[in-house]
Parts: structure tokens; sequence; C-alpha cells
């Protein structure tokens, strides 16, 4: 049995950080990890700004409110479903990204946690350093061949350690940077590697 890895941002949502930049105003805010490798930098850098501007969890859900999966991810992770095991792992947060996940009709996900103290966001709680890769072992550990699907510079473990690495919709810099791995733009390319995979 084949399990099927996807990242979740950049790969069936948009980018939430991207979406709460452009919606705030805040430039620096657009930085996600494909452009920034370290994660705990970045995250950092994203509460400070949040302090410094007085934002909490109600602005971040307002953001979350007006998002909407890819154009073609929930038909594109309901075929998928019908084929293989699927598995969110995702850097991202349990406590904004779930009014996103029934329009996925959700999908098992593996995600982190934020520490909220009176509507702020005051830190975050990674479910294991490393998660993503962690994961793709475990299920290779228990006689699963693994595929994983990823855009950034934090899938990159996770695409190296699986039998198969996909990037997907990636930019230019990263699929040069990377030529061992399959690259793809849209969801039907995608299905046509798949297809000879699964």
């Amino acid at each position: 049995m084949k399990v099927v890895c996807l990242d979740l941002e950049g790969v069936l949502l948009p980018e939430f950080w991207e979406e709460f930049s452009k919606a705030t105003k805040i430039e620096k805010l657009m930085l996600t990890t494909r452009d920034v490798p370290d994660y705990d930098a970045l995250m950092k850098m994203r509460l400070e700004i949040l302090d410094k501007n007085n934002l909490g969890m109600e602005e971040v859900l307002e953001v979350v409110e007006t998002m909407e999966p890819l154009e073609g991810a929930r038909e594109f992770l309901d075929w998928l479903r019908e084929r293989a095991q699927v598995v969110i792992l995702t850097g991202t947060y349990y406590e904004y990204i779930m009014p996103l996940m029934k329009k996925l009709g959700y999908p098992f996900m593996c995600a982190n946690s934020l520490k909220i103290e009176n509507g702020k966001i005051v830190g975050y709680n990674l479910r294991e350093k490393d998660g993503k890769i962690e994961m793709i072992n475990r299920f290779k550990e228990a006689g699963f061949e693994t595929v994983a699907i990823g855009d950034s510079l934090n899938d990159l473990k996770m695409l190296h350690g699986a039998g198969k690495g996909i990037l997907f919709r990636a930019k230019e810099e990263l699929v040069r940077s990377e030529p061992k791995l399959l690259s793809v733009k849209t969801y039907e390319e995608l299905k046509k590697i798949l297809v000879k995979i699964l």
C-alpha cells in the first residue's frame, strides 16, 4: 500500500501568510518557507510583527474566512483518495487552518499548535522537530511505500526521504537546484505522474 504525503499550503491551499500580508498590507509577512529555510526564524519574525501591530487570532480568522482551496484542489484530493492513503504533512497550525479543512473534505492532517493568550498568538508548539520527514520514516518502517508532494524549502527532507518526491508549483530556482526531483505545475500533470506510480 502506498501513502501519499502532501504539503498543504502552496499545494492544496494558498499560503496563509501571503494572504494575511495582502490583507494587512505588511509586506514582510509575504515571506514563507519558499523564501526562508529556517522555520523558527520565520515564525519568530511573524510573531514579532503580529505583536508590534496588535494583531491576533481575530484578525487571522477573518482572513481565513475569505480563503478558498486552490482551484481544482478538492477534486484532485478526492481523485487521489480513491487510489491511495493520503496524509497532509504541514507546518501550519490547527487553530486557524481547520475551517479550511472542511472545504477539502477533512483529510487526515499532521499540523502544529499555537500558544494563544487573550486572543494573542504568543508562541507555537511544533508537533515534533522535522515532523514531515519523521512521518515519512515512520510510514516506511511500518511497511508503506511513500510518495511526497511539496513546494518549499522545508519540504525537501520529506521529498528526498520518500520513495518518490515531487515538487508542485515550486519556484523556478528551487526546481533548478533540485534536478533529481520531478517537478509539475498543474494537478493534471500531477495525476499523470501519480497514475504511473500508484
